[in-house]
C-alpha cells in the first residue's frame, strides 16, 4: 500500500546512496490528509528501519511548517559542522496542503535541493471530493513555481518515479512535484522490484555559484536568473533518461494517443474493452505515448512522435 512504498522510496534511496559510498540522511515531513493519510502511520510503525538508515520522520504542526523544514534539511549541509553530505527529504498533504502553502514550496524550489539531498514534493489529489470540497490538480499550481513534475501511473511506477525523481532534484537543483491520486493511493497490490536505473548526467553550462541551495540567496533578480539554469538542467536530464515511452513504438503509425498518469491504464482498459489489442493496434497503425513528467514536458520525443501522424488524441486532466 501507500505507507509501503514511500518508505521504500526512502529506505532504497539510503542504501543507494550508501553503496555509491555517501553518507547520507533522510528526512519526512509534511501534514496527513486523504489521500495521503496513512503514511504517518506506516511511517512510525516502520520507525526502527528508519532509524536504522539515519531517516527522521517529523510530521508538522501544518504543511507549510513541513515544507520550511524540509527547506532546512536542504540547507544542512551548507554547515561546516553538518555530519552528512546531504539528507535527502519528502514534504507530503493533499491537494489543499498543496495550495496553503504555496509560498513554503515555491522558496524551497527557488532556494533549491542540495546535490546528495534532493526533494519529492508529493501531492495528494482526492478527484472524486472523498474528503475534500473541491477536486485538485496539483501540478497545475507545481507548474506555477516552475517545479517540475511526474506524474506516475501505477504502484509500480511511484518505486521508479521516487527514484528519478531524487535524482532529477540533485542534478538540477529543483525540488520535483510528484502526483498521487486517491485511486492509486488507496490500492494495494504485489509489485517484482527492479534493479537501480543507472542515469546519465549530461555536461551541461552552470551559472556562479551553481544551481544548488547556498546561503548566498538574498531577495534579487537573482533567484529567477537561477531558475532559467536549473530548468536547462531539468530539460538536459530528461533527454538523457527520458521517462516518457512509446508504447507500441510504431515507425509508420497513423494515430496517436498521448496519456499520462491514471489515465494512462484508463485508456489502455478501454481499448481491451473495444477488444483493441497490441496486434490489433499494430495493424490499424495506433501507437501510444505515455508522459511521465508532465511539466517541462520532453517537447523532443513527443513532437518525435506526433510527427507524420493524421491525428492525435491527448487524453488529459481537467486542464492542459
Amino acid at each position: 500500500g501507500l505507507g509501503d512504498v514511500y518508505k521504500r522510496q526512502m529506505l532504497d534511496q539510503a542504501k543507494r546512496d550508501q553503496r555509491s559510498g555517501l553518507n547520507t540522511a533522510g528526512f519526512v515531513s509534511g501534514y496527513r490528509g486523504s489521500p495521503l493519510g496513512a503514511l504517518d502511520l506506516e511511517l512510525w510503525r516502520a520507525q526502527s528501519s528508519l532509524d536504522a538508515e539515519k531517516i527522521t520522520f517529523m510530521p508538522a504542526v501544518n504543511e507549510d511548517l513541513g515544507a520550511s523544514a524540509v527547506l532546512g534539511a536542504q540547507q544542512a549541509s551548507l554547515d561546516p559542522d553538518c555530519s552528512v553530505d546531504g539528507v535527502f527529504s519528502m514534504w507530503y498533504g493533499k491537494g489543499p496542503g498543496v495550495d496553503r502553502s504555496g509560498d513554503a514550496l515555491k522558496h524551497g524550489n527557488a532556494y533549491g535541493s542540495s546535490p546528495h539531498g534532493g526533494v519529492l514534493v508529493v501531492a495528494g489529489d482526492d478527484h472524486g471530493c472523498v474528503s475534500s470540497s473541491m477536486p485538485h490538480q496539483s501540478d497545475v499550481a507545481f507548474m506555477t513555481w516552475f517545479m517540475p513534475t511526474l506524474n506516475p501511473a501505477s504502484v509500480e511506477e511511484y518505486l521508479e518515479f521516487g527514484e528519478y525523481g531524487l535524482a532529477l532534484s540533485r542534478f538540477s537543483g529543483t525540488w520535483v512535484g510528484f502526483k498521487a491520486i486517491s485511486e492509486t493511493v488507496e490500492s494495494a497490490r504485489s509489485i517484482e522490484l527492479t534493479p537501480d536505473r543507472e542515469f546519465s548526467y549530461p555536461e551541461i553550462d552552470l551559472p556562479a555559484g551553481g544551481l544548488h541551495v547556498r546561503n548566498a540567496d538574498l531577495p534579487s533578480p537573482e533567484i529567477e536568473t537561477r531558475m532559467q539554469h536549473k530548468l536547462r538542467a531539468v530539460r538536459a536530464f530528461m533527454h538523457a533518461n527520458p521517462i516518457d515511452r512509446r508504447i507500441y513504438d510504431l515507425p509508420k503509425a497513423r494515430y496517436g494517443i498521448v496519456t499520462t498518469g491514471k489515465a494512462h491504464l484508463d485508456l489502455m482498459e478501454a481499448l481491451r474493452l473495444l477488444g483493441l489489442d497490441e496486434a490489433r493496434c499494430r495493424k490499424l497503425g495506433i501507437d501510444i505515448y505515455k508522459v511521465g513528467m508532465v511539466w517541462p514536458l520532453a517537447r523532443r520525443d513527443a513532437l518525435d512522435f506526433v510527427r507524420g501522424k493524421q491525428e492525435v488524441l491527448v487524453v488529459e486532466e481537467k486542464r492542459g
